[in-house]
């Protein structure tokens, strides 16, 4: 059953509620939601609900129907953002976790290791025990690939996981790997479940080979019901008549799942094809289903591998894999999950530990639930705390005094421009740099207070750009409703909530519609799908290097001037042209209190940083003022 706590219940009601549970026999779990706190119970026991809804502090009792208690969203809502050392799978994020399908020997672990670290995957595999069909086959190296696997973790700094295949390695496997992985052969090992859960460590369950979706999550509630709560699904493929390839690859399991559970779910496309030249389409294909992450096997001489080389991917072949689901990404309203980039320690930027700035606050313009809010979880920790801010320049002014150690603001929109107050702003604040940058699809959404219906609608209240980008939806389904312009779009959902009005509408995105626990009506009603928007992750200068130690930068952003005569400009483009910058965007601004003068904000694509600086040098030589804004790794 849900337990429903009231809001603001005492610790010392809620004690007594998880004790009631406890001595009738059954496991309490307390989730902590945006605004509820709920208490899943689940065991053998029976009980009459009414008993737990007369306890102080009990709002409502709701039974949960499905099998699989603990892993249903019938106990947990939201998603669950499984952590696996310092990386998160789950959520607004794509996870890669890459290697050798077996650990052959150092050097092959530890050059594999460095080659998938810097194509952009996070978590390194590796199988030191292996599960073979033929007993005559390679069976791993056992603990001593273990202790490769984590010596090569460590100097890259990776989070390991490999399969463990006997309930008697559990105890010796958690001291060298930071996630069990339950291979498709042992998912219904009940005994090797319950050891492996015992651990409370992470786990990767892969789906078994001709395993309905209802018998992969009741072996993962085996896992929950034992102690862990940080599971990762993963589909690789089911058994089915076809032999074209290796197994079938069901994509249609993952938005499947993740109706069904709060749990992350991932896909192995290695497994799934048992084909080279079909992995990057199928890895493609999971990523558009909505998985939170892949796993993919990667070998530096997959002709000589001693297990499943035909499967394995050649690091070139990987390094473009990432690529192209990086550019993917955006379109299925996810960012890729990276890993801080090795720097030697004696760049590292000392005074940032020093500062007294807010360490977890990220600032932005809006209400919560606003595109800028979903930028910022697509960029930070899921946990990361947030600054609402009424203006651009409040969101500038809140790092500038450390309120905030980020901002993330919008610079621009594909179909609406570029945000010029913002390019001013960045102008006015030296101290500020810009260390990164986001991109996201916009997905409006019409959002209604529930039980609204579509006749009831006089009034839609949105953005001005919201109204505009939605103009053919409005002129067909609401031709008769008034459009109302609002300051921003998510403040248009939090208003129409605060009248409770049914004839009341607003178009904003779903993360303000979850906010608010509102009603989408429709969904994607903008004219044009190819909307995103692009934001400058914004920090004080002297706490930069700790984000941008994440990439090696390729765009820098410049702020100059020149002087006012015939081919001043076109000399400092001619700079960039020689020496091969690519510019990408350019604009001029206005210089307040010079009539008739300019500046001008370009964002040029950076090769080599030593060349770079030697440009900066000549430039330097052409305008009468130059600043770089900051350098930083492309979102796209």
């Amino acid at each position: 059953m849900i337990v429903i706590l009231k809001q603001g219940i005492n610790a010392q009601d809620k004690n007594k509620v998880k004790s009631f549970l406890s001595d009738r026999g059954f496991l309490v779990k307390e989730i902590k939601g945006e605004q509820d706190t709920v208490l899943g119970a689940v065991g053998m026991a029976h009980i009459d609900p009414r008993e737990v809804e007369l306890l102080s502090g009990v709002a409502s009792v709701v039974p949960i129907s499905k099998p699989y208690k603990l892993a249903s969203r019938e106990l947990k809502n939201e998603d669950t953002i499984v952590s696996v050392g310092n990386v998160k799978i789950g959520g607004n994020r794509v996870a890669i976790i890459a290697g050798p399908c077996a650990c052959e020997c150092r050097s092959q672990i530890m050059e594999i290791a460095a080659l998938v670290r810097e194509a952009g995957a996070v978590i390194l595999r590796g199988g030191a025990f292996k599960p073979r069909t033929s007993p005559y086959s390679f069976q791993g190296l056992g603990e001593e690939g273990l202790k490769y696997l984590r010596e090569a973790g460590d100097k890259y700094g990776m989070p390991v996981t490999t399969e463990v295949v006997s309930p008697r390695d559990v105890e010796m496997m958690k001291n060298y790997i930071d996630m069990f992985q339950i291979g498709a052969r042992n998912m219904q090992n009940f005994e090797l479940l319950k050891e492996v859960g015992k651990t409370g460590m992470p786990v990767l369950l892969k789906r078994g080979l001709c395993a309905t979706i209802e018998e992969w999550l009741m072996a993962a509630e085996y896992l929950m019901a034992n102690g862990t709560d940080q599971v990762v699904l993963c589909e690789r493929g089911i058994r089915t008549f076809e032999k074209a390839t290796r197994n079938t690859l069901d994509c249609s399991a993952i938005p499947v799942v993740q109706k069904l559970t709060h749990l992350p779910v991932i896909g192995d496309p290695s497994h799934a094809t048992g084909i080279r030249d079909m992995v990057s389409p199928m890895a493609l294909a999971l990523v558009a289903s909505g998985a939170s992450g892949l796993m993919v096997e990667v070998h530096n001489h997959p002709e000589k591998a001693l297990s499943d080389g035909p499967q394995s991917l050649y690091p070139s072949q990987f390094e473009k894999l990432v690529r192209d689901v990086q550019a993917l990404c955006p379109v299925v309203g996810k960012s890729l999950e990276t890993s801080p980039r090795i720097i030697p320690a004696s760049i590292t930027d000392e005074s940032a530990c020093e500062t007294t700035v807010s360490e977890n606050v990220i600032a932005f313009q809006g209400e919560r639930g606003a595109f800028s809010e979903l930028a910022i979880r697509r960029t930070f920790d899921e946990d990361v705390k947030v600054l609402p801010c009424k203006s651009f320049k409040e969101t500038f002014d809140a790092v500038n005094t450390g309120k905030a150690r980020y901002a993330v603001l919008p610079i621009e929109n594909t179909l609406g421009g570029t945000i010029l107050e913002n390019i001013d702003l960045l102008g006015c604040y030296p101290s500020l740099t810009v260390v990164g940058e986001q991109q996201i699809r916009v997905i409006h959404n019409l959002i209604v207070n529930p039980g609204t219906k579509i006749e009831d609608i006089k009034k839609v209240l949105s953005h001005p750009q919201g109204l505009a980008q939605c103009q053919e939806f409005l002129s067909k389904e609401l031709k008769n409703a008034e459009q109302v312009p609002f300051f921003d779009t998510a403040g248009s959902v939090s208003y129409i909530k605060q009248t409770g009005d049914k004839s009341l509408a607003a178009i904003a995105g779903a993360p303000a519609a979850a906010y608010n626990r509102m009603e989408i009506l429709r969904e994607g009603i903008e004219t044009n799908p190819k909307n995103y928007t692009r934001f400058y992750i914004l920090s004080r200068e002297e706490n930069s290097q700790e984000f941008k130690s994440r990439f090696t930068p390729n765009i820098a952003s410049l702020l100059f001037n020149v002087s006012d005569e015939s081919g001043a400009l076109f000399k400092v483009l001619k700079i960039l042209s020689d020496h091969g910058l690519n510019m990408k965007k350019l604009e001029s601004r206005p210089i307040p209190g010079k009539p008739w003068e300019y500046s001008f904000f370009v964002e040029v694509e950076m090769k080599d940083n030593d060349e770079f600086n030697k440009t900066l040098t000549l430039l330097k030589e052409k305008t009468t003022s130059l600043r770089v804004l900051g350098t930083f790794r492309s979102a796209h």
